[in-house]
């Protein structure tokens, strides 16, 4: 089972993926831990890549791509995978596409996460008032003003591969604001019927 989840950031993307690790043994795969894990092993991929980051660019999507091809050959991936974070751009998404068909897999699902982004701020300004309360410091990406903004790119950027997998009768919504275990249910009812546990 093959699966990318897509949401802005604090939709509950995270808790929800550990249940499908738990529930289906599939890995959970983050592009950015995979260009970190690419960097540490010295692969030729994880080379170029740490090359483009010292020039402070940002990485292409064909490295990217090279980065996920690597990835899902693993043995863990062999069942299955949940993208999560990509892709964030329709040439990303056709290019994914144009890999797994080169491999004849394909995408089973793409889990849409809809939340109430006003209901979202509030929750990390309270994360971050209980955080200052408890004498801690709160992590740069918590900040109301920082999380408005990768909101902001998410709309701008990863919006636009909503309506590429919709189009393809592959993008299932998910109530995003409601209780953790209906969230659950919602995304084992839109899986496919085989891979229901």
């Amino acid at each position: 089972m093959r699966l990318i989840l897509l949401g802005p950031p604090g939709a509950g993307k995270g808790t929800q993926a550990q249940r499908l690790i738990e529930r289906h043994g599939i890995p959970q795969l983050s592009t950015g831990d995979m260009l970190r894990e690419a960097v540490a092993k010295g692969t030729e991929v994880g080379r170029k890549a740490q090359a483009i980051m010292d020039a402070g660019q940002l990485v292409p999507d064909e490295v990217v791509i090279g980065i996920v091809a690597d990835r899902i050959e693993e043995a863990d991936a062999r069942k299955g995978f949940i993208l999560d974070g990509f892709p964030r751009t329709v040439p990303q998404a056709e290019a994914l596409d144009r890999l797994l068909d080169a491999k004849g897999l394909r995408i089973d699902a793409v889990l849409e996460f809809q939340v109430d982004e006003d209901a979202l701020v509030a929750r990390i300004e309270k994360r971050a008032a209980d955080t200052l309360a408890a004498g801690k410091p709160v992590r740069k990406d918590d900040t109301p003003e920082v999380f408005r903004r990768r909101l902001q790119e998410f709309r701008q950027l990863t919006a636009a591969v909503v309506p590429y997998y919709r189009e393809r009768g592959l993008s299932h919504t998910i109530g995003g604001m409601a209780p953790i275990d209906d969230v659950t249910r919602q995304i084992e009812g839109a899986l496919p019927v085989e891979a229901r546990v």
